[in-house]
């Protein structure tokens, strides 16, 4: 599912019209998002958590020639799936 077949699911299910499901979704996105860059978490009980992690330097390896190179630290976005939508996807 991508975000257009996403918004018509939204404006179907709230039976409202899909620019207005368009904003509201984009609005979500930027709220996660932001607070993501603010290093806070985003918990949606039942579906799951949103948050920050820390990956440390390391040296990995050029898959063509074989030569070492360096990847530096990075923040990165995480998602940890909740009970209900783990429950969900495996009935």
């Amino acid at each position: 599912m991508n975000k257009s077949e996403l918004i018509d699911a939204v404006a179907a299910s709230a039976d409202i019209p899909k620019a207005q499901a368009g904003r509201a979704l984009d609005a979500v996105l930027e709220s996660v998002t932001g607070a993501l860059t603010k290093g806070e978490q985003v918990v949606l009980v039942g579906f799951g958590t949103f948050s920050v992690k820390e990956r440390a330097a390391r040296t990995g390896r050029n898959p063509q020639t074989g030569d070492p190179i360096d990847i530096p630290a990075a923040t990165i976005p995480s998602f940890k799936a909740g009970k209900a939508l783990k429950d969900a996807v495996n009935s």
